[in-house]
Order: structure tokens, then sequence, then C-alpha cells
């Protein structure tokens, strides 16, 4: 059974956990797990897999968590930063930041891509304005059979770093 894998890792924390100690506790965190959740949807008519690890701490900004979903298109599909693009050559996985253009990462049919970038947002909380820090890391992939290990078995063919 051929389908996409999505598999978002996300690293949080404030401005109090920013000391040598806490940033090398980020450092030794896994950057890809094995694969444990099952298709719940479907995406340009392919199973979907959309799996989330590490940090997702609810704040006045995004008290349901912060990955965002949406269908663009017939042909485009957003969560995050990220855009899927289903091409006549393939899934296409594309990096998008407001104001500038898509950046195109690869085909998922050729190996898999992993995504990382790094972000900051204000945080009203009590009366109390505060930073959170992300880092967020994206496996992604389309498989024509399914390895629960695939992302622990091999590497990337790209690597993109927005950091």
């Amino acid at each position: 059974m051929s389908l996409l894998i999505f598999q978002i890792i996300i690293k949080q924390w404030d401005k109090g956990e920013n000391t040598p100690l806490h940033q090398s506790d980020r450092a030794v965190m896994p950057s890809v797990y094995t694969v444990t959740t099952k298709p719940a949807f479907d995406v340009f008519n392919q199973p979907c897999i959309l799996e989330q690890h590490g940090d997702d701490i609810p704040t006045n900004m995004f008290s349901d968590g912060r990955i965002k979903t949406a269908v663009l298109s017939n042909d485009r599909v957003r969560f995050d930063r990220f855009q899927v693009v289903n091409c006549s050559h393939g899934f296409v996985l594309e990096y998008i930041v407001k104001g500038k253009d898509a950046q195109r990462l690869g085909q998922l049919n050729q190996s898999w891509i992993q995504s990382r970038y790094n972000w900051r947002y204000s945080v009203l909380e009590a009366q109390q304005v505060y930073w959170m820090y992300e880092e967020v890391i994206l496996n992604a992939t389309y498989m024509e059979t399914f390895d629960a290990d695939y992302f622990l078995k091999t590497e990337p063919s790209v690597v993109f770093n927005d950091l």
C-alpha cells in the first residue's frame, strides 16, 4: 500500500530554558522516530499519516496546538509552513515563508526529505508577555510499501535548514 508520511517533531522552550544545559538537552532529542500512527485521512487519493512528536504547548496564540492543515486546491495541501503539490511527475514538497515565494525542497517519491526551521512568537499568559521559541523538524516521504523504521534506517535525500 503506497502512502504519504509526514512526521513533525516540535521542540519548544521559553527564554528561561535557553541555558547551555537546556540547549544540550534539546540537541540530543531525536530528529526521526519509528512511525507508529496509522493513516487517518487521504491526500490526493493516497492514504496519509500526519504524526507529531515532541512539544506542542497550548498558548493563547495556538490554543488547539501549533500544526494547522488546509486543502488549498485539488492539487495543493498545506500544513504548517509546508505545502505538498501533486504534479505530473509526483508529489513535491515546498517550504513557505510569509512574503516570499514557495521554495521547492524536492520530490517525495525519491527517498525522503528532512526540513527544519526555528522561529519565535510572543505569548500573553496571566497578563504577562513572553517569547516562545521553537525548532520544527519535518520528515516527509511517499512510500510504495510501508516501513515503520524507514526514517531510522535510511538517510534523507534532501536536508533543508532555515535556522
